[in-house]
């Protein structure tokens, strides 16, 4: 006789339908499979071992007929709020896991950022590019019209090498008012600014557990970006804000055991700034690279790893989440919306877009360093144009020195002006916003020349949101390929026509297709048969 005895074995469990027949196949399998809020049983038919899916059904322990159901397996009912870090909606006062991306120039708009907040997700107002005073009166708007509920919201502080001043006055801006919420963008090194946002406020509870008055949400592309934010601010520069009357003691302590963003959102292939990066492959890595960190530095507050780029119909952002993402981002798919600062034309352009229609062009606010942006290609000859620039800047050491062929091409094509009317009005708006670049460029004329070639850049935007019919073929409208995959999903819904795109609308859409996603792959993998159409969620009006 064995010394060894046998672990008991649980009793097989048995399904019995209720109201609802079990589903099996066709319509009634998709139709059971997309009732993700229901709890679902899959169960084995006795009689022919089909597996499918029984709702409010019952369990029963007694062995089943011949035309019973063996149970499977349980799924408990799925939310779209839930398919995220529950943590991130917690600390940010969310119902989703869902943020709206900064769009600069004000494209992501006071009314975008408040039609996601009253549907519970957060968005970040498009500080870039504005005026300071634009910026305030945004910023009094957006607290005028959501501190009463206490929705959350934020303000975009954009990395400007260029312009430091600027973006420290942006920051000390941000803390006047009360924004609690910053996404740090297109970020390559630490500044200032950043830092000083990010430590302001840093207090203890009771038990000595460090609490942030104020939250960065660090928008990346590069690990070596990410390690920044993952890491406490350098000493030198704590120090620095320290000496300036900046931060306390306290808060420099303080500082110097947290992460400077308690949120990094991985940006893969993008709109706007990007690396053009595969989210498959950023995500994981920055993972990691948090892991590392974290054990290093001994962290106890969590840091959580969004995801954003690409994302534009439900199984990218299914996709996104089950590769740990603790929320998503979108961005492009939000200034094809009604709510978007992009005028009506710009947004048909939008809306006509493929995922093939986009190109890299130079950026305006980094002209100089040769950074580029993913822009619109169709119906927009911008991206040529640009590029042209940038050639004759790196070609040229001034305008007076470009050839008078490619001179005239220039003026008449790009800037619509000769060289030094361009200069003129260049000048002009740099004497009202920083009038140390007029004094370099006086004094530097290959400066003077990225100011007037910057200016085209700088405008071209401009022109997209204001619709200037006469300047549209020099549309500069920021684009990702996600573009092209959101209108290839919409089509034939009632999201096709711009004019029927809101914000919520495709969020909430976006959200629970995500959840329809998951659950059809939840059942795959219990052996139900589910067929492609189980993760074809298509659109349809929400709330």
């Amino acid at each position: 006789m064995s010394s060894t005895s046998s672990a008991p074995v649980a009793p097989a469990l048995s399904w019995r339908p209720g109201p609802q027949l079990p589903a099996f196949s066709g319509a009634a399998l998709l139709s059971s499979a997309q009732q993700v809020r229901a709890s679902m049983a899959v169960i084995r038919r006795s009689d022919d071992g089909a597996v499918g899916i029984g709702i409010d059904g019952h369990l029963s322990s007694a062995v089943p007929s011949k035309a019973g159901f063996d149970l499977i397996g349980q799924l408990p009912p799925l939310y779209p709020e839930w398919l995220g870090d529950r943590g991130f909606c917690e600390a940010h006062r969310l119902r989703f896991p869902y943020v709206a991306g900064a769009m600069a120039n004000g494209i992501a708009s006071v009314a975008m950022v408040e039609a996601i907040a009253e549907q519970g997700g957060l968005a970040f107002f498009g500080a870039a590019g504005l005026s300071a005073a634009r910026v305030e009166a945004s910023i009094v708007e957006l607290n005028a019209r959501l501190q009463r509920s206490g929705k959350s919201w934020g303000v975009n502080l954009i990395h400007s090498p260029s312009e430091p001043a600027l973006e420290l006055a942006l920051a000390e801006m941000f803390l006047r008012h009360g924004v609690r919420n910053v996404e740090a963008s297109a970020y390559m090194a630490l500044t200032p600014a950043i830092v000083y946002y990010a430590a302001k406020g840093l207090h203890t509870d009771p038990s000595g557990r460090i609490l942030r008055l104020n939250r960065v949400i660090a928008k990346v592309s590069r690990e070596e970006v990410a390690r920044r934010f993952l890491l406490p601010p350098p000493l030198a520069m704590l120090d620095s804000l320290r000496e300036q009357g900046r931060l306390s003691e306290l808060e420099i302590k303080l500082a110097a055991q947290i992460s400077i963003a308690e949120d990094i959102t991985v940006e893969s292939d993008s709109g706007g700034h990007t690396d053009n990066r595969p989210l498959a492959a950023l995500l994981p890595s920055v993972a990691v690279l948090r892991e590392e960190i974290r054990r290093q530095q001994g962290y106890s507050m969590p840091i959580r790893i969004g995801a954003a780029g690409g994302l534009g119909t439900p199984s990218a952002v299914a996709a996104a989440f089950a590769m740990g993402a603790a929320y998503v981002q979108t961005g492009s798919v939000n200034q094809a919306c009604v709510e978007s600062g992009l005028h009506a034309s710009g947004r048909a352009m939008l809306a006509q877009a493929g995922m093939a229609d986009v190109t890299m062009a130079p950026a305006a606010d980094m002209f100089e360093m040769g950074v580029d942006v993913q822009v619109l290609k169709r119906g927009s000859l911008f991206a040529t144009r640009a590029r042209k620039l940038y050639e004759l800047y790196r070609s040229f050491p001034s305008l007076a020195a470009i050839p008078a062929e490619e001179r005239e091409k220039v003026e008449r094509t790009q800037l619509r002006a000769s060289f030094d009317e361009a200069w003129a009005s260049t000048r002009e708006f740099w004497q009202q916003r920083d009038p140390a670049q007029v004094e370099r460029a006086e004094r530097d004329p290959k400066h003077q020349m990225a100011l007037v070639f910057r200016a085209y850049l700088g405008l071209s935007s401009r022109w997209a949101i204001d619709g200037i019919d006469a300047r549209s073929s020099d549309y500069q409208i920021w684009c990702g390929p996600a573009m092209g995959a959101f209108n290839r999903w919409v089509t034939g819904s009632f999201l096709e026509a711009p004019e029927q795109r809101t914000v919520g609308q495709v969020m909430l859409n976006l959200m629970e297709g995500a959840a329809v996603v998951t659950r059809a792959q939840q059942l795959r993998s219990f052996g139900v048969a589910m067929p492609e159409t189980g993760f074809d969620f298509r659109p349809r009006p929400l709330c």
